[in-house]
């Protein structure tokens, strides 16, 4: 085992009379707000886990979490070229959904990380689209009527996207 030598410090120190060109910190993010969001996982989320049940009580087998693919969707059908991304409302805006809120403190941290959160949804189904595949995209709060959802599956596996459109599966 390494040990590490502490007993050395390098002084780091600014020419006096030089403004500070760095925006202020933020304030610490309190210990209970932190462990809360650190369980927050990319996986596995119970919207998600909702429709994978659905599509396999509905006769589907699929892979997760392609990382082959652009945006790494969480539910592919490779056979069919059709990727699903299950979205929550909060992390990815749902349009008009009440739980698409922005936290009242740090604002402007928070809009520029969910700017960013869609800008990389967008691009990333415009690349799976130009590649040949069909894209559908399922919100956190659609998964709670799962009559309706399983009716919107069934409709969105039994389209199909144009042969010349498709790229060789491979």
């Amino acid at each position: 085992m390494r040990s590490i030598d502490t007993s050395r410090s390098i002084a780091i120190s600014s020419p006096k009379n030089v403004p500070n060109e760095q925006p202020p910190a933020d304030p610490p993010v309190a210990p209970a707000r932190s462990a809360l969001m650190a369980r927050v996982g990319p996986r596995d989320t119970l919207p998600e886990m909702v429709v994978r049940r659905l599509l396999h009580a509905m006769g589907n087998r699929f892979r997760l979490h392609r990382r082959d693919l652009p945006g790494t969707p969480d539910i592919v059908l490779p056979g069919a070229r059709k990727a699903i991304f299950v979205h929550g409302c909060f992390w990815h805006r749902h349009p008009g959904c009440p739980k698409a809120t922005t936290p009242k403190t740090r604002r402007e941290f928070w809009r520029e990380k969910f700017d960013r959160n869609v800008e990389r949804d967008r691009r990333k189904e415009v690349e799976l689209r130009q590649a040949g595949w069909d894209v559908l995209t399922i919100w956190e709060c659609e998964t709670r009527d799962t009559v309706a959802l399983e009716k919107n599956l069934r409709d969105w596996l039994a389209s199909s996207i144009p042969k010349e459109a498709r790229l060789p599966v491979g």
